[in-house]
């Protein structure tokens, strides 16, 4: 139940770091600004999700006792609604891409990511108000937890998607701040909150 946790929350993750792959076209100046822009935003976020996943999987290795798990789950949590938080208001910030359709897609995209961080902030409520008294009922609660985690993961992704598509994705995997942070950013053993 804990390594299904585990994955789904770093599933959830995994979108906003997935951009297209790099191109060698000559992409239009203003639109590798406004990726720049955006990308140079995102990194310390992407690191902060990372950091938040790490804390989790960490603590679901150790066979941690459920208060632990619980507090652990529940800093992770409220970093990760942050991190959806910050980007959003980036995506805002930086105004609409430069492109066919470029403010109908920064909308859609700032209300995904905002609607990310919302539903981040609600499961830091569901796991600290989980019984942690009862090992077997933490553990249900746990994986009612995960269940949601897992549809959080997998819905309403179509907007950032389009928004990290064409000539927009192109430009923003150019970028190194919206790469995915490499494998040492996932051994940090002190994330911070």
């Amino acid at each position: 139940m804990n390594k299904k946790f585990a994955a789904a929350l770093s599933g959830g993750a995994v979108l906003v770091m997935a951009l297209s792959g790099c191109s060698d076209d000559e992409s239009d100046n203003k639109v590798d600004d406004w990726a720049k822009t955006v990308c140079d935003q995102v990194q310390p976020q992407l690191k902060k999700i990372s950091d938040a996943n790490a804390s989790i999987q960490k603590q679901t290795a150790d066979n941690s006792k459920p208060a632990d798990v619980q507090r652990t789950d529940s800093q992770a949590f409220q970093q990760i609604s942050d991190a959806y938080k910050a980007m959003g208001t980036a995506v805002d910030k930086a105004g609409a891409p430069p492109v066919e359709d470029g403010e109908t897609t920064q909308k859609e995209a700032v209300k995904e990511l905002n609607d990310s961080s919302a539903a981040y902030a609600d499961l830091r409520k569901q796991v600290d108000g989980l019984d942690t008294s009862d090992q077997a009922k933490f553990a249900d609660g746990l994986k009612g937890v995960a269940d949601e985690l897992s549809k959080i993961s997998k819905s309403g992704d179509q907007a950032l998607q389009k928004l990290q598509s064409g000539e927009v994705g192109k430009a923003m995997a150019k970028q190194p701040g919206c790469q995915k942070p490499g494998a040492s950013n996932t051994a940090s053993p002190d994330a911070k909150a």
